[in-house]
């Protein structure tokens, strides 16, 4: 399962999935010197399956109820 859509759409980031975010899956790779922050949108069907892909992979990830990262963009 690749990513489309994402965070400017608000819609799931999982190939296909046309459902509204629920979840943001923030992750960063622990190989790059910047730490840099990124996000991919789930929702409640693909939320497990985004953050195994990151989490078997030894990222850092956690889930944010995508209301709370809404709520901090607007502040």
């Amino acid at each position: 399962m690749a990513l489309t859509a994402g965070p400017a759409d608000d819609i799931c980031s999982a190939r296909g999935c046309e459902a509204d975010a629920r979840w943001a899956v923030v992750w960063s790779n622990p190989a790059l010197p910047t730490r840099r922050e990124k996000t991919w949108l789930a929702c409640d069907e693909h939320r497990d399956y985004l953050h195994s892909y990151l989490a078997y992979r030894s990222f850092p990830v956690r889930d944010v109820p995508f209301e709370d990262v809404r709520a901090s963009e607007s502040h």
